[in-house]
């Protein structure tokens, strides 16, 4: 067991938590994604997918 382990199983009792959860994405990542879907819509724009694509870089812009 590591340090943190025994650390979180002392805080809870004798159990241990689950690690933390960490971002996959930086705010960063965000932007870079919205560029490429907006570049990417231009090349499918007469497509009915297209739809979903548009929303997705609506909801990313939400995100960042």
């Amino acid at each position: 067991m590591t340090t943190d382990t025994m650390e979180n199983m002392t805080e809870t009792g004798g159990h241990p938590q689950p690690a933390r959860s960490r971002a996959v994405f930086s705010p960063e990542d965000f932007g870079l994604i919205r560029t490429a879907i907006v570049h990417y819509l231009r090349e499918i724009q007469d497509q009915p997918e297209s739809v979903k694509y548009a929303n997705l870089y609506h909801r990313l812009g939400r995100v960042a």
